[in-house]
This record gives C-alpha cells, structure tokens and sequence, in this order.
C-alpha cells in the first residue's frame, strides 16, 4: 500500500499523518491488490478539506469531505470512502466476469482559449489559440454501461470514457441534471 500525504496551505504534523495511515489501513482490507492512495489536506479560511484519491484493482474512487475540524473532515471522508467501496464490490460481486481485451490507453485534454492579437497594417484582428492546459492518459478498460455509470458515480465527475464491452468502441456516460446519464457512441457509418 503506497499512501502520500500532501498538506496545502498547512504543515501536516505527525499525530495528523499517523491518523490518517490509521484510518486507510481500515479501506485496505477491501482489497487484494497493490493500493496508491493520494491524500491532500487543505485548509480554506475556516474549512478543513480532505481530498482522497485511491487506486485500487484497476479502479480509481474519489472522496472529497469539507468541515470545520481536519480530525472531522478525515473521518467523514474515509466514511464516505468505505461506503463507495462496499457499494462498488456489492456490484462487483453481482456481475460476472468477462473475458476479452485488456486495457487500452486515451488521453484526456483540457483546453483553454488565449487571445491573441495580430498586428496588421489594414485593422488589429484577434485570434484564438487552444491551449492544452491539463493532460492525463488513462488505461481504457472494457466494460459495460452499468459498469461504467458505477464507475462515474464513484468518481464523482460529470463524465467517463469507457471502452464498451459489448461494441468494443470508446463511449463516454455522463451525467444529467435528473439522476439520469446520457451515453455518447461513435456513429458508424
């Protein structure tokens, strides 16, 4: 189990660190595999948010908790955590497994607009230029859409890109406003 504790805005001391490794031992017994755990303690004027980050059985699950209190915020995330991930192999355990193809990478970008301006003799033109301003490469895993809406849902992210099982291309779920999801499929024409 690989666990880093990152303090922003904060020095982390030890009585907060050995609270923490205490409480991811508890999540570790949910898994068979080699955990990374990233843990990221901020402080906000008067909040205290934990930030987790944990991978695990080629899953990756998301807790973020805000309170008053560090001790308190710790405690509500890794309560949070624990329910995700009970919920997660309760689905897990009532799907059955499929053989086919491993993982397969995409990259994942983040644009962002910088105007420029281009000087000319006639009149000033303004352009735009994308720039990539984020970019993570993931593993792309086969999976069906009930897999992948859990695996959003875990997350905690408006969208997941996903290799599906059934077509074998990249869909992306996302979610909607009403507690519904939306799927994006390739068109094939």
């Amino acid at each position: 189990m690989n666990v880093t504790i990152t303090g922003r805005r904060m020095e982390v001391t030890d009585a907060l660190k050995s609270y923490v490794e205490n409480g991811i031992k508890k999540l570790k017994i949910h898994f068979d595999k080699v955990v990374d755990i990233n843990v990221v303690l901020d402080v906000e004027k008067h909040r205290h948010i934990v930030d987790v980050n944990l991978y695990a059985n080629g899953v990756r699950i998301h807790g973020r908790e805000s309170t008053a209190d560090m001790y308190a915020s710790v405690d509500a995330v890794l309560t949070k955590l624990d329910r995700q991930i009970r919920k997660y192999k309760g689905r897990i355990n009532r799907h059955k497994q499929r053989t086919g193809p491993e993982n397969i990478s995409y990259s994942h970008a983040i644009l962002a607009l910088d105007a420029m301006d281009a000087e000319t003799d006639v009149e000033p033109v303004e352009e735009e230029h994308h720039r990539i301003i984020n970019r993570e490469k993931r593993p792309l895993q086969p999976m069906s859409i009930d897999e992948a809406i859990m695996q959003l849902n875990l997350l905690e992210d408006s969208f997941f890109v996903f290799l599906n099982a059934d077509t074998a291309q990249v869909n992306v779920v996302y979610a909607c406003e009403d507690n519904t999801y939306g799927l994006i499929e390739p068109e094939v024409g």
